[in-house]
């Protein structure tokens, strides 16, 4: 009886004895594609004029994305999009008061979007079209969207890579603990999350901004292991 229960206390013990660490696991996503896409608008009163207008810039815009090596076929044209504010005056405050100001009554805005996999050109290539937009009195945003593979297609290899990060960390504080690492007591997922260009990254120590085309998915495991 006297065994029993010494065994008993010393597993009840050792179950008290865990260690808790935090493994990280971070991926570079690459672009799949990239599409270019190219808006302009008009505003008016008379909505037959700036119809009119669209279509001319837009036909103009086609031709010189056919003659700079881009297939006509793979330039896809947008319906275009008509606001009508039903006025041509509101009011506004303006010195500390309400005046009459006059404004379009129509606002037609047209787009233009054109895929390509070239995804490490198209920053130039966008540069290039508004600077020759510019020169041809056809000023329009151009701006790209890229696409990435899908989060779940790389969400296993990042959670084990998170995990293994954590049993390193996990056996070197047993070594220094002489202990030995057991089996996981607990474990839990953090969130994955996502930076590209324009987001921020507060724990790189370089604070440097990735290519547009590529994104970071990062994801910190914490798990409780034993300790025996």
């Amino acid at each position: 009886m006297g065994f029993f229960i010494f065994k008993g206390l010393k597993t009840f013990s050792d179950k008290d004895r865990v260690v808790t660490v935090k493994g990280l696991a971070e991926m570079n996503i690459i672009a799949t594609s990239a599409t270019i896409v190219v808006d302009f608008s008009f505003s008016g009163d008379d909505l037959q004029q700036i119809i009119k207008q669209t279509e001319n810039k837009k036909n103009t815009i086609i031709a010189y994305l056919t003659t700079n090596g881009f297939p006509k076929g793979e330039i896809k044209i947008a319906n275009v999009d008509i606001s009508d504010l039903g006025k041509y005056h509101e009011l506004r405050w303006e010195d500390g008061r309400q005046v009459s100001v006059k404004v379009d009554r129509y606002t037609i805005t047209q787009q233009l979007t054109i895929e390509t996999k070239e995804v490490k050109e198209t920053e130039n290539k966008i540069a290039q079209i508004k600077l020759d937009l510019i020169s041809q009195d056809l000023t329009s945003n151009v701006q790209p969207l890229y696409s990435f593979p899908d989060l779940n297609s790389v969400k296993p290899q990042l959670i084990a890579e998170s995990t293994k990060n954590a049993r390193i960390a996990g056996e070197q504080f047993a070594n220094d603990s002489q202990a030995k690492l057991g089996k996981i007591k607990t474990a839990s997922q953090g969130q994955i999350t996502i930076a590209g260009k324009y987001y921020f990254d507060p724990e790189d120590a370089n604070n440097e901004f990735t290519e547009p085309y590529v994104q970071k998915a990062r994801v910190v495991s914490t798990i409780v292991f034993f300790l025996e």
